[in-house]
């Protein structure tokens, strides 16, 4: 059974799930499309960090930054061996969920073009193409998301 529940991304488990998914984007796309956060940017009242476990052992992660008038998510990454295991729709539906409780009335992503496993589970979840947002510029090799929050998961 996966436990999401709120993590420490410096925490052994998270830090190694983080540095995979860093070294997939470094391996998957040129510097400049790499929009990742470094070790210390999970901290911060601005910042909500989960984890998923199988037992005791991290195999996925998410966060959520706070942006004005809507909330960002960051870092969707699960475990090689937990994929297929429904661990990352269950990081979605409860960072959305923290989203909500939060007041924020929609989450954003920018994720790569050529993730397309991630594009699939997101335009599953319900979220919808859109333009480059913040502090994002344009990126052929981004794709930009978002989803209205409403009372229902």
């Amino acid at each position: 059974m996966i436990i999401v529940e709120p993590g420490d991304a410096a925490a052994p488990g998270a830090a190694r799930l983080l540095e995979a998914s860093r070294a997939l984007m470094n391996a998957e796309f040129p510097a400049e499309s790499n929009h990742y956060l470094g070790p210390d940017d999970y901290a911060g009242d601005h910042m909500r960090f989960l984890i998923a476990r199988k037992g005791p052992e991290t195999v996925g992660c998410v966060a959520l930054a706070i942006r004005d008038g809507y909330g960002e998510i960051k870092s969707l990454f699960v475990d090689e061996a937990a994929r297929g295991t429904g661990a990352s729709g269950a990081l979605m539906r409860a960072i959305e969920d923290i989203a909500r409780d939060e007041g924020l009335p929609l989450i954003r992503l920018e994720t790569g073009d050529t993730l397309t496993a991630a594009r699939r589970l997101y335009a599953a979840l319900g979220y919808a193409e859109r333009g480059p947002f913040g502090e994002y510029g344009h990126d052929p090799r981004s794709v930009y998301m978002e989803k209205p929050l409403g009372t229902e998961g």
